[in-house]
Parts: structure tokens; sequence; C-alpha cells
């Protein structure tokens, strides 16, 4: 054993490859004598067959040779997202985190509390919920057991809560979380495979149509936040108006779901592409297609719920008497809240998931709608753009950002569902109501519009108050590192240059970058007086304090948030002046009287 082990010290070499039968699973023995335990070497297999000989234990630092070796080569593959999905930085993500904070700080106004629940579900608590859209559920592989599936919204997920919590009877539930669906793609305009979701859901038995009616002004109160100033439309029905026509005119029971999702696609397609589908897809009768066809086209207020009542057979309907009683108190509850105006009674709103029972209501603005609407048969009027690296056939994986016949589609939706938590636990329902805010959606037609404004507000890149800078050749570092240890000890958001010497340009450019409001300076005689000089940046020249005031390092605390204050108070008073709202200074476009909002809401954010 010793000679073996002295000539492979000498040597060092890698052995040629052995064949396959003659190689053992990875091994460490040890020798004893005497005086010493020594490691016999250990083989190591790689992917490419090759013998590593690990002699170092063995040999003296000074005569053993290191072995070369060869990584194994891996297959080539493209390096990215999945399709559906995206990184998030930068000023993106401000954005997307103020809108965050506006949809969060709604939700507390109105007492909601937060939960939180699994990224997936057992698969059988999501089947049957979705309708034609169960196809867009994302399967799991059977790991250990049980079969699952990622969420595909946070409403059922919190309905089995419910369920499973029996001593939560009535709650005011808030949760922001991402959500996936297997739908075609298409990035720029929010519809993704993952994206955010913030709803807000009222449980609970409550008198008719009051936590319905607060539903819709929180969709007013985020919007508004926003920034969007009335420029979006609130497009709402009654499940059991829309049953009730299809009663009346005829349709099936075993037919009702399905006809349903087909009259939903009317913000897409026009009738005549709707009523083929009916009859010729779904088996439907035409005379009964031309029946609902007359109705499901209006829309309107009050005025429309007074054209139903006044027609004989709608009257009659037990499911008729009920949505349009519950959709007359809704009105006269919205007209309370203030918000009536905002609403569209709209019978072409279906809304495809089969766990609605009463109230159903989407948001759609500018960019909900396509460009370009389909063409007969309900095909693209102009087809995507191929990418030069898929030069095959479009397929339902390829992102259709550039086909102007897809829109961004609705930005919330949402709705009254009374049996489904009653689905998980038997005989015991909890009445539920809410609403959902897609947040990409929501994010790409806000950067849209800030993008379109050229007097939108530069967006930061983060949110420091004061940048801490050194002038003179001393660099002052652990003179800026207490002065910034002072304003965080104070909550004040400050920053500095991670240089022992840095350069004042340098320092300059780094503030301006993320446009940071106040700078710190220290130099020579500031430092000597214990004194720090305060400056507001991007004041004009002939500014008295364009360089700066000079206070007492004691006072830096107050002086900084005193200023900052005076700012937040000046910058408050221009957004008005300018009709300027948050988020980062979006001028928001005001509807006219009478102005429609455009269709071409998609099913649910």
């Amino acid at each position: 054993m010793k000679s073996l082990v002295g000539r492979l010290c000498r040597s060092a070499r890698p052995l040629q490859p052995l064949p396959k039968s003659l190689l053992a699973p990875r091994t460490r023995q040890t020798i004893s004598n005497s005086t010493s335990t020594n490691t016999v070497p250990t083989a190591s297999i790689r992917s490419h067959n090759h013998i590593h000989i690990s002699t170092r234990s063995l040999c003296d630092d000074s005569t053993a040779a290191h072995t070369p070796t060869m990584a194994p080569k891996q297959a080539k593959f493209e390096l990215k997202t999945p399709k559906g999905t995206k990184d998030w930085e930068g000023k993106d993500m401000v954005i997307r985190d103020k809108i965050f904070s506006t949809i969060t700080e709604v939700f507390k106004r109105h007492g909601g509390v937060t939960i939180d629940t699994p990224v997936f579900e057992l698969k059988e608590i999501l089947a049957g919920k979705y309708g034609e859209d169960s196809k867009l559920i994302y399967d799991l592989a059977d790991q250990g057991g049980e079969l699952c599936s990622l969420r595909y919204d946070l409403t059922v997920p919190f309905a089995r809560f419910l369920a499973m919590n029996k001593d939560i009877q009535n709650i005011k539930r808030y949760h922001i979380a991402k959500v996936y669906r297997r739908d075609q793609p298409a990035m720029t305009k929010g519809r993704m495979r993952e994206f955010y979701q913030c709803d807000f859901d009222v449980a609970g038995v409550y008198d008719p149509m009051v936590p319905d009616a607060e539903i819709i002004r929180i969709i007013c109160e985020v919007f508004e936040g926003l920034g969007w100033n009335g420029a979006y439309t609130i497009k709402l029905n009654h499940r059991k108006i829309l049953d009730g026509i299809f009663q009346v005119c005829g349709v099936p029971e075993d037919k009702i779901r399905t006809i349903s999702s087909a009259v939903d696609k009317l913000d897409k397609l026009p009738w005549e592409d709707v009523r083929k589908e009916m009859t010729e897809e779904k088996g439907l009768d035409g005379e009964v297609a031309d029946r609902i066809g007359q109705w499901v086209v209006l829309k309107g207020k009050q005025e429309l719920l007074e054209t139903l009542r006044a027609d004989e057979k709608l009257a009659a309907n037990e499911f008729m008497k009920k949505g349009m009683d519950d959709l007359g108190l809704l009105f006269e509850y919205l007209d309370a809240f203030g918000v009536l105006e905002r609403v569209s009674f709209d019978l072409s709103l279906a809304r495809g998931l089969d766990y609605y029972t009463g109230i159903i209501y989407e948001v759609v603005t500018e960019g909900s709608a396509p460009e370009t609407a389909p063409t007969a048969g309900g095909k693209e009027a102009t087809k995507p753009a191929k990418s030069k690296k898929n030069k095959g056939k479009a397929g339902e994986d390829d992102d259709r950002s550039n086909d102007p016949s897809v829109g961004v589609g609705s930005v919330a939706a949402g709705g009254r569902y009374d049996n489904l938590v009653g689905m998980f636990s038997g005989k015991t329902q909890i009445p539920c109501v809410g609403i959902s805010f897609g947040v990409d959606r929501i994010f790409s037609i806000t950067k849209a519009r800030m993008e379109a404004d050229k007097n939108t507000a530069q967006v930061r890149g983060n949110e420091v108050d004061v940048y801490v800078m050194a002038f003179g050749s001393k660099g002052f570092l652990k003179e800026r590192m207490a002065v910034c240890s002072q304003l965080w000890e104070a909550g004040i958001k400050a920053e500095f240059l991670y240089k022992v010497k840095p350069k004042v340009p340098a320092q300059f450019k780094a503030a301006e970058n993320n446009g940071v409001p106040f700078a710190i300076f220290l130099g020579d005689d500031e430092v000597a007086a214990n004194k720090v000089k305060i400056k507001e940046m991007g004041l004009q020249d002939g500014h008295p304090e364009k360089e700066g005031i000079l206070v007492d390092q004691k006072d830096m605390v107050a002086e900084v948030k005193a200023r900052l204050q005076r700012k937040k108070e000046l910058d408050q008073v221009a957004q008005q002046a300018e009709g300027l709202k948050v988020v980062d200074g979006i001028k928001g476009e005001v509807a006219t009287p009478g102005q429609g909002a455009p269709a071409g809401a998609d099913p649910a954010p």
C-alpha cells in the first residue's frame, strides 16, 4: 500500500476510463497502523466516466500534484424566465409598490384584516369552480400522495379557509398574493401567467346589498387613490337577472352556464359571432338565441332596470324578481355612497366563474378594449407579429403584446358567491361578496399613461430623503457614517457613497440619479465647527438658499424633518393645482359626463 501511495504522489496523473463494470460506488476506508491513520484514495465517478483519485490527504503538500478535472458539459439552453412571467426591478418595482400601498391603505380604511394561504391547493378543492376556465389551472405532479394544483385565484382558497375555521362566521378579509393561470400571455398589457391579485371580501350574514354597495365604494376609492380621476367604469349585472332572461327566452337548464359563458364574450366579439357559438358549437336553438340577443346588448342604470320590470314575462320570473329587487336596493345605496355615476348596468356581463350567485361586476378603462375588433368568426383582425426566433405558426404560448386585437381587459372584477363555502363545509353556508384587483394590469395601464404624459414627474429609484456628501480631500468617511446614523435613528431615509475619499461629482450624480431632495455637506470648516450644511437639491439660480444653510449638528435632525414636511406640503399643493394625484405624479384624465367606458373586459384578473 505504501508503494502504491508513493507512486500516486509522484505521478498524480488522471487515470484512464475504466469499464463501467469495474466502477464501484464512492466509498471511504481507513487503514490503521501503530503510528497513524491514513485515508485511502476515494474514487469520484464523473459524468464522463473518469475516476479522479484524491491523494492530497496522503501526500505532503510539497510533493502533491493537483489532478485537473473537467466540468461536465451541460446542454445548451436559453437563459430566460418561463413564458408569461417576468423579473421585476428598478422603477417598475417603485410603481408597483405604490399600487400595493394605495390598495392596502383603502382595504385597512374599511376594516380589512389580512390572511395568507398556500400557493397550491389540493386539486379537488379547485375542481369544478371555474367553468370553462378550469383548463387554465396548473396541475402539479404527484410528489407525496396528494394531487395538487397552483391556485387560480384567491377566492376559492378563502372559501376553503372559512370552511376549515368554523369559528369565523363574519370577516372583512384582504389578501395580496400571486396566482397562476395558463392563459395566453400578452406581457406589456399585464396579461401574464403569474400575477398578483389584491382581494377584499366581506363574509357573513347581513342585510341585502349593504356590503355589496361598500365593495363598489372600495373600488372607487382605490382607483381615485391611484389617480385615475373617474377614467374608469364599473360594469355590473346580476346572475339571477341573467339566468331569468335565459329561462324566459327558453334556454334549457343544462345549457345556462355554457350560454352564459358565450354571452360574456360580447365585450370582445360582435353579436353575430356570439350567436354562432351558441347555436353551432353549443347546440342552442336559433330562435332562442335571437330572443336572448334582444336583451343582452342593453346597458344603462335605473332606466334599464325599469325597462326590465315593465316586461310582463320577465317580471313574472322568480329569478328576475330577486335580481331586480337587489339591484333596486343597490342603486339606492350607491347613490348614498356617492358612487352611482361610476357604474353601468350591463346585461352582457356574465362572468364565467361558476361560483357567482348574485351581483357581479368588473372594472374597465381605456386600454381595456383592444385597438381593433376581431373579425367575423372571432379571428383577429391583425395577427400578432412573429419573433425571429419563432418562425413557425403562432401558438397559444406565444406572447400577444403586439396583437391589436388583444386588450388589457378588466382591471378588477368580483361579485357575490353565497354557496361556495358550503361546497366545502356541507350544510354551513357563509354568504360572501368581494372584489379582486389585477395589479399587473393596473400597472401596465399606469405605466402607459406615465409614458404618454410628458408632464409626469420622474419616478424615483428609491425613497432616500437625504444624501450625505463630503467636500475636500479628506473624505470624512467616519463623519458621514455618524451623520447617517443620526438620521437613520430619527427615521429619516439617508445614504452616502461607499468611498473613503469620494469625488464631489460622483456624489452629486448618485443623489441626482435617484432624485434625492436634500443633501448634507461635510467639509473642513463644517467638521471643525461641528456643523453641517443642508441644501435642497434642484433650486433655481438666485434662490437665497441655493448654496444651502449652515446649522449646528445637534439641530440637524430637527431642521431636516421640518424641511421635509414643508416640501411634502408644497408638493401636495402643486399636485392639486396641476390636477395631479399619486402614483408619483400621474396626471388623471377626467371622463366627460355620459362618456361610456370602453368595452373589452376579459375574464377576471
